[in-house]
């Protein structure tokens, strides 16, 4: 891949709408999918009426994540045309995802079905040390954007890379606070991003 014009994506929360699959596996795990609560919050766990589980129910829960889980995500709205508009720039995509390598080729796969013009998926895991998980697997690529929608992966990241966060829901978020002055562009969503990105940087040519 060339860096110049390559741009590294997060999945859920930038492409994939984990919050809505959120409520599909606990209707997988329980049988009875949740109402929603707060379709302004942040986090799965308050964003639908469901309530704090014990250690059993939980490892229940988590048995779920599976490869199917990871394979049927649903796309955001407008994610998919919005990385189309990049690629016909001449930017090549890559996706950086806290997730376990185990799971890499679900998330490619689920990627690849909804028509995201990505070929390559970086598992990370999320375990860091206090930095980003993402951090060392970016400074290997050196893309020339990082798009995420967690402030803390921005932890790290070399300064180098222009790091575009997503702010989307705002009651409960982690997106605010000192680190904040560490991040160069803010966005609504996927789609804002590229419409100012694009706006920022014309069209890449060899």
């Amino acid at each position: 891949m060339n860096s110049s014009k390559l741009i590294a994506l997060d999945a859920d929360g930038v492409l994939l709408d984990y919050n809505l699959a959120y409520a599909t596996a606990w209707q997988r795990a329980f049988g009875e999918r949740p109402a929603l609560r707060n379709p302004r919050a942040y986090w799965a766990m308050e964003r639908w009426d469901v309530p704090q589980l014990g250690p059993a129910l939980r490892e229940q829960f988590r048995a779920v994540f599976d490869v199917q889980f990871w394979s049927t995500v649903p796309a955001l709205a407008g994610a998919v045309d919005a990385c189309h508009s990049l690629r016909a720039a001449g930017f090549e995509l890559v996706c950086v995802s806290a997730l376990q390598p185990q799971y890499a080729k679900a998330r490619l796969a689920n990627l690849r079905s909804h028509g995201f013009p990505i070929e390559q998926v970086v598992a990370t895991s999320n375990d860091a040390n206090g930095s980003s998980p993402k951090a060392c697997a970016l400074a290997q690529l050196q893309p020339v954007a990082f798009v995420d929608d967690y402030l803390p992966y921005f932890h790290g990241v070399p300064e180098s890379i222009h790091k575009a966060l997503v702010l989307r829901e705002p009651h409960g978020s982690p997106n605010t606070g000192p680190a904040l002055a560490h991040i160069q562009s803010t966005h609504g969503n996927m789609a804002d991003f590229v419409d100012w990105w694009l706006d920022e940087h014309p069209l890449l040519r060899d």
